[in-house]
């Protein structure tokens, strides 16, 4: 049975998630949009996803683009928690594995630190 939780605590334990990131490293996120989705069409199951040009990929061409994105699927969330302290650690994991995706870390590389 999935978790019951409303679109505005999701979203809060969404942004609380965002609050953990560095300032460092937050100062050097441009021009990344932050989505919530119930689920991904494609993969119902999938938790989040990064969808852009990671910021080690960049260059001189990369003027003008539109904003990367990094989804964070509620549905899919709710769905493999048991209680609503699973869904804030779930919800951290999920937003700085696909915000790592943005500086160019690998899922490899993601699983070794722990946040596959």
């Amino acid at each position: 049975m999935p978790v019951m939780m409303s679109e505005a605590r999701f979203e809060e334990l969404v942004g609380d998630a965002l609050d953990l990131i560095p300032s460092e490293l937050s100062r050097a996120i441009d021009n990344v949009v932050v989505l919530i989705e119930p689920h991904n069409p494609d993969d119902p199951h999938l938790l989040g996803l990064y969808h852009g040009i990671a910021l080690t990929e960049r260059d001189s061409h990369y003027g003008g683009s539109l904003p990367d994105t990094v989804t964070i699927y509620r549905d899919a969330l709710l769905a493999v928690c048991d209680d609503e302290d699973q869904v804030v650690d779930e919800v951290r994991i999920t937003v700085i594995h696909e915000i790592a995706h943005y500086f160019g870390i690998d899922e490899d590389r993601l699983h070794q630190l722990g946040w596959g």
